[in-house]
């Protein structure tokens, strides 16, 4: 059986693609900082048929994050399958005009940089079997600049750089990277489900034809 580790797990996105993914047969480990939350989201996985486990750990301390990642090592085994959905922390979204260097870089620390040592904690083992899967998640200010997102479009755009420079170093070794920028409309409720978006992560997993992706599909021409 198959282990998918969701970085940034909550109640939306997160659960969405543990129930996904976890319906196609992958055990699922999760991370989030606080215990009590993903022991709810595991409770309720378990009473879906769903192995889940969670792993408190703040993405941003790179000891408690390498600590949450040895743990799941030595309760599931290998990891095949990370995704993470990256979390600004409790700085809010600043327009282009009222960016700071403190506003820019919390949630550059906690998006870009969570993702590197997120995803250096799965690289080396994945290129040594040929096989594995890395998926990011990123909103559409990564595709597109905004003066809106002036802090955020930083950081996001910074991740796809990321991204997508993994994307080409990997591919050749068989670890496939995927990055899906998707609405910020996505809420429960409303047309944009998590589940959906949870599907559509599913299905650029399961082709691996393209390395990046929208939600919903072709948004970009009506922004652009």
């Amino acid at each position: 059986m198959k282990t998918m580790v969701i970085i940034g797990a909550g109640p939306g996105l997160g659960f969405s693609l543990a129930k996904i993914f976890g319906n196609h047969g992958f055990r699922i480990a999760m991370i989030s900082r606080t215990q009590e939350k993903l022991n709810q989201y595991a409770e309720q996985l378990d009473g879906m048929g769903i192995k889940a486990q969670g792993f408190a750990a703040d993405i941003t301390d790179k000891i408690q994050l390498a600590r949450a990642f040895q743990e799941i090592k030595s309760t599931f085994g290998r990891i095949d399958v990370m995704e993470y959905s990256p979390y600004s922390g409790s700085v809010a979204t600043t327009s282009v005009l009222d960016t700071t260097d403190e506003s820019a870089l919390q949630i550059f620390n906690n998006v870009v940089i969570g993702a590197i040592n997120s995803a250096r904690q799965v690289i080396p083992e994945m290129t040594e079997r040929g096989e594995g899967a890395l998926l990011f998640t990123s909103d559409l200010s990564a595709m597109s600049p905004s003066p809106m997102f002036g802090n955020s479009g930083i950081a996001m755009s910074g991740l796809r750089n990321y991204i997508l420079n993994l994307h080409d170093r990997l591919h050749p070794l068989g670890v496939f990277v995927g990055h899906l920028s998707i609405s910020p409309l996505i809420k429960k409720g409303t047309g944009f489900e998590p589940d959906q978006v949870a599907e559509a992560w599913y299905n650029l997993y399961e082709k691996r034809t393209e390395a990046e992706e929208t939600f919903p599909k072709g948004i970009m021409q009506f922004i652009n």
